[in-house]
């Protein structure tokens, strides 16, 4: 049972990152306009794929994952 009672802790923990992150997500300046996304706007289509900022979420979480696990 501590190991079920530790796992709902962290995915409570996650969840609350989670949360602060969406509502404070647009305040936050650099999210979205790094460098390497990339971002196409023609007469009638545009076309938006954040792959810096994709790339540097998923680090961030995996190491804080790797942090919980150690």
């Amino acid at each position: 049972m501590e190991g079920m009672g530790r796992s709902l802790i962290v995915i409570g923990l996650i969840l609350i990152a989670i949360g602060v992150a969406v509502s404070f997500g647009p305040r936050i300046p650099f999210i979205g306009r790094l460098p390497g996304d990339i971002y196409i706007k023609k007469e009638n289509f545009t076309f938006y794929f954040p792959l810096a900022t994709s790339i540097l979420i998923s680090v961030l979480i995996t190491l804080i994952l790797y942090l919980f696990r150690k």
